[in-house]
């Protein structure tokens, strides 16, 4: 394993966001109680945060709410095996620029969850503060690089 000097985070998060881009989907954990839950989501990375959206009133939203821990996992298929891991806290910004900027930025069609655009109630964008983000390839077993804040 490799620690991601603070003059190398840039290019390590191009890397994350290449290879995220072809994972597409990422399994998202959260915990009810002492049970965890996972569930899919279409993240989308912005520099060191992580980008997803949710429903105000869903069930992942309301887990986030009571626990703002949470384990984002990527994985590309053959032939790369490239594995992306991303611990860190959630946190739910309202503002409306916020809003606008993260329905422009994630990188599928939000409409057909939220019809009412960037404006409905219902939307709400999720973001990760990483503490914690690990490159790595065959399932997490070589070349590993781990970054953690300054």
């Amino acid at each position: 394993m490799s620690l991601v000097a603070p003059a190398d985070a840039a290019a390590f998060f191009d890397a994350v966001s290449d290879a995220s881009n072809k994972a597409e989907w990422a399994a998202v954990a959260t915990v009810v109680g002492d049970e965890p839950r996972v569930r899919m989501v279409h993240p989308t990375w912005e520099g060191e945060t992580l980008w997803f959206a949710t429903s105000a009133d869903s069930a992942k939203a309301q887990q986030l709410r009571e626990n703002p821990n949470i384990d984002v996992q990527f994985q590309v298929s053959p032939p790369g095996f490239i594995h992306i891991m991303a611990r860190g806290k959630v946190e739910f910004p309202d503002d409306a620029a916020t809003r606008a900027r993260v329905w422009e930025l994630l990188t599928y069609d939000l409409a057909a969850f939220w019809p009412g655009g960037v404006d409905d109630p219902d939307y709400i964008p999720v973001k990760v503060v990483c503490s914690r983000v690990e490159l790595s390839e065959m399932f997490g077993t070589t070349n590993k690089q781990v970054w953690r804040p300054a």
